[in-house]
Parts: structure tokens; C-alpha cells; sequence
């Protein structure tokens, strides 16, 4: 390995993939996905109820809140669709969320963990079912 760097560093032979307009046009796209209402009171209710959690500090911020329906814009476009569905902001609620929220630390020493946390908060807040209707509406 160090034989390999004798020469120079492989990061200096790096080429961009990407320039700066396809990101911005891929970051307009992102946020023309469509966010039903009933999906972002769903949203809602989980960093909400990270704010009412026992167990923790400090709960999800509005930032949480704009990270978690971002990313769910994004993971519905990742996966070919223009509308975000309740699965997607339940699966990136543990990822987006769990190192913007505090643990007390009476709970860490219960081996309790943010994810942990956020999961029985995610068993308790019901999905909304009508998959349906989550499209945008076509005129």
C-alpha cells in the first residue's frame, strides 16, 4: 500500500461524475415529488411524538421535520414514483432521525437507543392506508 502512494495519492486521479446544473436539476425534481396531506400529517405525528417521548431530551426540530419529507421526496423518486407513499417516510424515519434526537441518559444506561426510541414510537402512530389517493391528482 504504501509502495502504491509512492507515486502520489489515487485521490488527486479523481474525476467528477456529475456537474453542478445535474444536481441542481435532479434537486428541482426532488422537490416537485408530491407530498399528499395525509402523508405529511403521518410525517408530522412521528417527529411529534419524538418532542412528547419520555425518554428523550430533545426531540425532532422543524429541520428534522423538512429532513425526513426531503429524503422521502427522494426515496419515492429513487424508486420511480412522483408521490410519496407512507412506507417511505416510515422507512427513513429511523435514519434521518435518530442523530437529531437527544436520549437521556438514564435510557442509555438502559441500553436503550435512539432507534429503539423511534421504532416503538412508529408502532404506535397509525399509517395511513389509502394508498390510492396518495398520487398527485391529474386534471
Amino acid at each position: 500500500m504504501l509502495d502504491r502512494l509512492r507515486g502520489g495519492h489515487p485521490i488527486h486521479s479523481l474525476k467528477p461524475v456529475i456537474n453542478a446544473d445535474a444536481v441542481i436539476k435532479m434537486q428541482e425534481f426532488v422537490e416537485k415529488v408530491f407530498v399528499h396531506e395525509e402523508v405529511k400529517g403521518y410525517l408530522l405525528r412521528i417527529v411529534h411524538a419524538t418532542r412528547n417521548n419520555f425518554k428523550l431530551m430533545l426531540g425532532g426540530s422543524p429541520r428534522a421535520s423538512i429532513a425526513l419529507y426531503r429524503t422521502s421526496q427522494a426515496y419515492a423518486a429513487l424508486e420511480g414514483r412522483n408521490y410519496v407513499i407512507p412506507d417511505d417516510v416510515k422507512r427513513l424515519a429511523v435514519p434521518v432521525l435518530s442523530h437529531r434526537i437527544i436520549l437521556k441518559p438514564e435510557y442509555r444506561l438502559r441500553k436503550e437507543t435512539t432507534r429503539t426510541v423511534i421504532e416503538e414510537s412508529l408502532s404506535t402512530i397509525e399509517v395511513p392506508s389509502n394508498i390510492g389517493a396518495y398520487q398527485p391528482k391529474v386534471d
